[in-house]
């Protein structure tokens, strides 16, 4: 946050407003006025600087939304004991200095004036992060539907009738012998693909378990090309299943292992997937075995998109990806539960 010009208009005007009720429309001169605004713009400036200080510091501690009544009390307590200190060693100290006693009523009409310029400080950082954060929202709120629109223009241009595809394929089924119990599994399988990705593409996230899931049946199709080539691990604790993530970003991630690299008898293509509670973090690696060049030019917009659409749910992560000692990884932020 630039706060530059909170610092040089508010600290000048916040003096002026707080000699108000020190009497400054009794000030009859432009040197006393002057005095009294000096005085006044010193303890404005040490309290401002230190309620900024106090608010970045808080902010970095609970700087989530679910956290702000928290940071709010936190601020609340400490401005108001921080303050109260203050105000009676400035107290104590100038009575002392000119021989005088102790005035509760004093005191406690001085504290009241100390505690303006830290209260507007708060409330004018808290404004404007609580302005900032709303703005940030709506933004991203409609990144997301626009990405949303997108997406189904790109799928009514490039995909069939829903309709017809599971129609046909049922017919497919059918025209099927039934001792061909290979055949059935796949073409249900097919259709069980399809029906995913159609539901899917229509919310924001999806559990862990749906997810997987369907990553299950789209490697088993596969499997039926690559057989051996192909080997599969997965490890998953099952108090992640109800972790959320993006929908289709696993699948991209496996379809992007099996379209570079190469998959044969003598190199088979392994593929694992593993959930951590302790990083947060949904992995998927596989051998680093890239095709010859030409074959499938790699462009990394696969890659772009899952980051892009990590960060406008934002993903309490980064998407990580790193290529090291012959495998390639990308790590997936799990998201909450609620989400």
């Amino acid at each position: 946050m630039n706060d530059r010009r909170f610092l040089l208009v508010g600290i000048p005007v916040l003096a002026v407003l707080v000699l108000l009720p020190r009497g400054l429309l009794h000030i009859r001169t432009v040197p006393v006025f002057f005095l009294n605004w000096g005085i006044s713009l010193v303890f404005t400036t040490a309290f401002w600087l230190t309620g900024r200080a106090l608010w970045f510091a808080l902010f970095r501690r609970f700087p989530a939304v679910g956290q702000t009544r928290q940071r709010l009390w936190w601020l609340a307590v400490i401005n108001t004991t921080t303050t109260a200190l203050v105000t009676l060693l400035i107290h104590v100290a100038s009575a002392w200095l000119q021989q005088g006693h102790f005035s509760l009523s004093g005191y406690l009409g001085e504290f009241g004036l100390n505690m303006v310029p830290a209260v507007v400080v708060q409330l004018l950082y808290e404004s404007w992060h609580s302005f900032r954060q709303w703005e940030e929202n709506v933004r991203r709120a409609e990144q997301l539907q626009s990405a949303g629109v997108q997406s189904q223009l790109e799928a009514l241009q490039s995909q069939l009738d829903p309709h017809f595809l599971f129609n046909s394929l049922n017919t497919l089924s059918a025209l099927i012998e039934p001792e061909n119990e290979a055949a059935q599994d796949f073409v249900e399988q097919l259709a069980d693909v399809y029906r995913y990705v159609l539901l899917a593409r229509e919310q924001p996230t999806v559990s862990l378990a749906e997810e997987l899931a369907f990553v299950d049946t789209y490697l088993a199709l596969h499997k039926a090309r690559f057989r051996n080539n192909l080997q599969v691990r997965t490890e998953v604790p099952p108090e992640l299943h109800r972790r959320r993530v993006a929908p289709l970003s696993v699948q991209l991630l496996v379809e992007n292992a099996l379209k570079h690299n190469v998959a044969s008898r003598e190199q088979p293509l392994a593929l694992h997937l593993s959930a951590d509670a302790t990083t947060g973090y949904f992995t998927v690696e596989n051998t680093l075995r890239p095709r010859p060049a030409g074959l499938v030019a790699g462009t990394g917009t696969g890659l772009r998109n899952v980051r892009h659409r990590y960060a406008l749910l934002q993903a309490p992560q980064p998407v990580v990806v790193t290529a090291e000692a012959g495998w390639f990884r990308v790590r997936l932020p799990l998201l909450g539960s609620e989400q």
